[in-house]
């Protein structure tokens, strides 16, 4: 029997959070040459990006029951070949609505892919070790954003105002990669369990060198049977409460502190400070930079400090910082620190958010739920996350450029929903760090008895 040790297997699951980064931020060097060629305003240029995000909110709706009848191996197998055809697809688009057709199917995939791979991760990690391993995935995430500012970057110098195909095309390149070592992963032992497939569970633990293959199948086995004994095959019942609204909490308050739409926009968000275009997509590059950067600090705190800790002092950061970008442009003074205030403002942001909210979103979320019903909260968190994702999206450049919004009060927003999510983390969020899946069911029923 092949053994395969749990970091590379996660390592490979994680690429699947490589697609869904280097999407979100490809689309940023792309907006001022799509607005140019469909000769777009600004609510159709924003349309036209979050097309792809509402395609993902339906991704989140369908996946549930796939990835439980057919296993999380055979999905991201499934969902990682139909992407490349799908990007593909939006590179060779001949007009607006063939564009947005491929954008909406390349989101559908990636809200699958999100529900999926965070939550694979999550069913072969070792307890001590889960929020390291579940943090790859966004650590791909992170360190796809960084290349695709980068990429994107040269990609303009090299074929401008036609390099916007060329940078959705490079998608398809880590779309293939994921695709072929998908194959050399074993499935999920707790789905197995979950399909009364206890003997290949067995195998696969073995195969990942867990330290006690058989204790870990029998407590997985009594799980389950305990749940199903509760009737928690169902995700909306009395005893998942306390989880789904963390759930909802969580996703939400990752979309209010304003992240993807700053992400997308950055270049748009500098050109406002007083940017060249060429400027402002090289300032983006440090953005990603640090965004890097603090994911790989957080790969180091998450199991040690523990997730509320992180979320915390994540909140007092960003509060900070989105006040700072707010007061920038409520005065229009874009001079302080030399004038590069809106930069600095904007790295110490993103800094504090990659290692608290950024971190800790999908590692939580894919902690909390019972094992028959995570594909069902997974699947609920991503959902809210990219409803409010598209929202944000689709509304940033429309209010930001609105004489009596802009920038100021839209950053001071987001600064006011960080200062709400840091008394979330503090009085509602219990600690799951070092704690195995199981276990983590019995601290949420402790803490929702110490809330009624």
């Amino acid at each position: 029997m092949k053994k395969q040790n749990v970091i590379a297997v996660a390592l490979i699951i994680a690429l699947g959070g490589f697609l869904f980064g280097y999407d979100i931020a490809m689309m940023s060097g792309t907006t001022a040459q799509l607005e140019k060629v469909f000769n777009l305003n600004n609510f159709w240029l924003g349309f036209t990006v979050a097309v792809a995000i509402i395609g993902t909110i339906i991704g989140t709706l369908i996946i549930g029951k796939p990835v439980e009848k057919f296993g999380r191996r055979k999905s991201l197998i499934v969902l990682s070949g139909l992407f490349i055809l799908s990007t593909i697809g939006s590179t060779n688009a001949l007009n607006w609505e063939m564009l947005l057709f491929f954008r909406f199917s390349t989101g559908v995939l990636l809200g699958c892919i999100t529900v999926v791979t965070p939550m694979f991760i999550a069913e072969i990690s070792p307890a001590k070790r889960r929020g390291q391993l579940v943090l790859l995935n966004q650590f791909f995430v992170v360190t796809a954003i960084f290349l695709a500012f980068v990429v994107n970057y040269f990609l303009l110098k090299m074929f401008g105002d036609t390099s916007w195909r060329w940078m959705i095309g490079v998608e398809s390149i880590p779309a293939a990669i994921f695709f072929g070592l998908l194959f050399s992963v074993p499935e999920s032992p707790r789905w197995l369990i979950n399909q009364n497939r206890d003997d290949e569970a067995l195998v696969v633990f073995e195969r990942i060198k867990a330290e006690n293959p058989e204790k870990e199948v029998t407590i997985v086995k009594a799980s389950v049977e305990k749940e199903m004994y509760l009737a928690h095959g169902k995700l909306f019942v009395k005893e998942n409460r306390l989880p789904v609204m963390i759930a909802i909490l969580m996703a939400a308050f990752n979309q209010l502190a304003g992240i993807n739409a700053i992400m997308i926009y950055a270049p748009r968000v500098f050109e406002m400070a007083g940017f060249g275009i060429n400027s402002a997509l090289l300032q983006s590059v440090s953005i990603g930079a640090t965004n890097l950067l603090f994911t790989i600090l957080a790969i180091f705190l998450i199991d040690k400090y523990g997730r509320r800790t992180l979320l915390m002092i994540g909140s007092v950061g960003m509060v900070f910082f989105l006040g700072m970008l707010s007061k920038s442009f409520f005065t229009g003074n874009f001079s302080e620190l030399d004038g590069y205030g809106v930069m600095v403002y904007l790295m110490g942001f993103i800094a504090f958010f990659a290692f608290s909210q950024g971190a800790v979103l999908w590692v939580v979320i894919s902690e909390i739920f019972p094992n028959k019903v995570r594909s069902k909260g997974q699947a609920l968190g991503s959902f809210t996350h990219w409803i409010f994702a598209a929202a944000l999206i689709w509304g940033f450049p429309v209010f930001a450029k609105m004489p009596n919004i802009g920038g100021g009060p839209s950053f001071a927003f987001f600064a006011v929903m960080m200062l709400l999510h840091f008394f979330f983390a503090w009085r509602i969020l219990p600690e799951t760090k070092g704690k195995s899946l199981e276990e983590i069911q019995a601290v949420l029923i402790e803490k929702r008895e110490s809330l009624q």
